[in-house]
């Protein structure tokens, strides 16, 4: 049993049993950047995103689309809220940017590579996002798939076939200098919303996203010039390009290696390290031989569902947005929900559809893989529905009751936070996955997989909601052991990861529109 089996433990007893250092307090005007920065790189601009499919391959368009309605900023957020920072939101050094991913705590770790191999629209090199420049940083020219393509191994299916490549990364102290020993379990879930945004968004234009998460992670990280410990590769994303030349088959190191000299330019005076987080990132560091066979997933399937007689739900209502659009709509609900406005019950099971749906789309999972994730939903105001928990049945598109009664007292009674009244949503979605069993099933690695695949279905939470014209918000401040007791999951290995709110908003609020993009 490796160290991610403890890991995990702590994360779900750190409502009763806090994290060291239980007396941290984040340093925000020591904070770090909000987005890697290399001084003295050439910045090049993305072109306008066009209009359209894609016809099964990306384009430069494409592709610049796809980044900034994923990380890009989209716009400014000045709605009166509930959260915490929005005394300081007004003043631009704190200003709270809209991004159509969601990031815990809006802290945004994730850093884009581009890996441009030949037939593309630039010169062969590594490129780095920078989303507040909606631009590409050119790090290093010259051809380095093969680097990429033997980090990645042989086993992967048709990787001798791409020349495109982007790299998903996460430097830790975006996101430690708050969370400290909680970051990883925060910034792996982040790395999903990523890549689910990005599916998503691929799907309506008929791409396809179909991310790796096991290859040679030191290789990668000595081709982007980052230290390895202060910065995590999670995932890499082949990408079919318009007209792209025959990759080459992967080949062994060479010496010496091509290697990123430019060095980012960190701002924080004080950069902290902390064990616990540094202990799980070693631990589940990738290697490409430790790739799962296609169906090691099946022993950590989620269960069938539990609960009484099914409540039949009815079809999913049809969204009033697109995807596109419901990405630039989306954003957290803080302290504005209505419970006077009931959530009909077939946006309700739209939302539900969806998320059950949601998967990272990884190579240990296969187009036909073993769900992963189980839902559970405490029933407020819902048209149709009496309160209470249910368990979600997605083959039967039904609710089985679990708990009867207004669960409204127990949400907020296990509530850490201040910025959400959960009784006034018209129902708390929550999302289970048997960890243990992951991890029992692929190793240690499996955690970051556990992580993005609850990213993943924060992300289409977040975007269906918004498609459906309802409000959402996601959270991570609750006691989990209190919500395994109350659903019945005391002695299993499923795990409470995250509470999802869904419901109307206040009408006529208090906001400011800023869109920037």
């Amino acid at each position: 049993m490796g160290f991610a089996h403890d890991y995990a433990d702590a994360i779900m007893h750190r409502g009763r049993v806090p994290m060291e250092p239980v007396d941290f307090v984040p340093d925000w005007a020591d904070r770090p950047r909000d987005a890697k920065f290399y001084p003295g790189t050439e910045t090049l601009p993305l072109p306008e995103p066009e209009p359209g499919s894609g016809q099964g391959v990306f384009t430069l368009p494409l592709l610049s689309g796809m980044l900034r309605d994923s990380y890009g900023l989209t716009g400014r957020r000045l709605g009166v809220q509930a959260n915490t920072d929005l005394a300081a939101l007004p003043h631009y050094t704190h200003a709270n940017w809209s991004r159509g991913t969601a990031s815990g705590g809006g802290l945004y770790p994730v850093g884009v590579y581009w890996v441009a191999g030949p037939g593309g629209p630039l010169l062969p090199g590594v490129y780095h996002y920078a989303p507040h420049q909606h631009g590409l940083r050119r790090l290093l020219t010259g051809e380095v798939g093969a680097e990429v393509r033997g980090a990645l191994g042989a086993g992967l299916p048709d990787s001798g076939k791409y020349c495109q490549y982007l790299v998903l990364s996460v430097k830790y102290w975006q996101n430690a200098f708050k969370y400290n020993n909680f970051s990883f379990h925060a910034v792996s879930m982040d790395v999903g919303t990523v890549l689910q945004t990005w599916r998503l968004w691929a799907r309506e234009r008929g791409l396809r996203i179909a991310p790796a998460l096991w290859f040679d992670e030191e290789r990668l990280a000595r081709l982007l010039g980052v230290v390895p410990h202060e910065e995590g590769i999670f995932a890499v994303v082949p990408l079919e390009w318009e007209g792209a030349a025959p990759a080459l088959r992967p080949s062994a190191p060479v010496a010496p290696a091509p290697a990123v000299r430019h060095r980012d330019a960190e701002r924080s005076r004080t950069v902290l390290t902390f064990e616990t987080a540094g202990r799980i990132h070693a631990a589940t560091l990738g290697r490409a031989e430790d790739r799962p066979v296609p169906g090691a997933l099946d022993a950590a399937a989620a269960g069938p569902p539990a609960g009484g007689a099914p409540v039949p739900l009815p079809p999913a209502a049809p969204p009033v947005r697109g995807v596109t659009a419901a990405l630039r709509a989306r954003r957290s609900s803080f302290g504005r929900f209505d419970a006077t406005r009931a959530v009909a019950t077939d946006r309700l099971a739209a939302v539900l559809a969806d998320c059950a749906a949601a998967s990272v789309g990884s190579e240990a999972e296969g187009p036909d893989g073993a769900r992963l994730t189980a839902l559970y939903v405490f029933v407020n105001h819902v048209e149709g529905v009496e309160p209470g928990a249910y368990a979600y049945d997605p083959d039967g598109h039904a609710l089985r009751l679990v708990v009867p009664g207004p669960p409204g007292p127990f949400l907020q009674r296990n509530y850490f936070l201040s910025n959400y009244n959960l009784e006034q949503a018209g129902a708390v979605l929550v999302p289970t996955v048997r960890t243990a069993a992951v991890l029992d099933a692929v190793g240690d690695r499996g955690y970051r997989l556990v992580g993005a695949t609850v990213g993943a279905v924060a992300q289409t939470f977040y975007t269906t909601a918004a498609a459906h014209d309802l409000g959402a918000g996601v959270a991570l401040g609750f006691d989990n052991i209190s919500y395994a007791e109350e659903l019945g999951l005391t002695g299993t290995d499923e795990a409470a990861l995250l509470i999802m709110l869904l419901g109307h908003e206040r009408p006529r609020p208090a906001d400011f529109r800023h869109e920037i993009a």
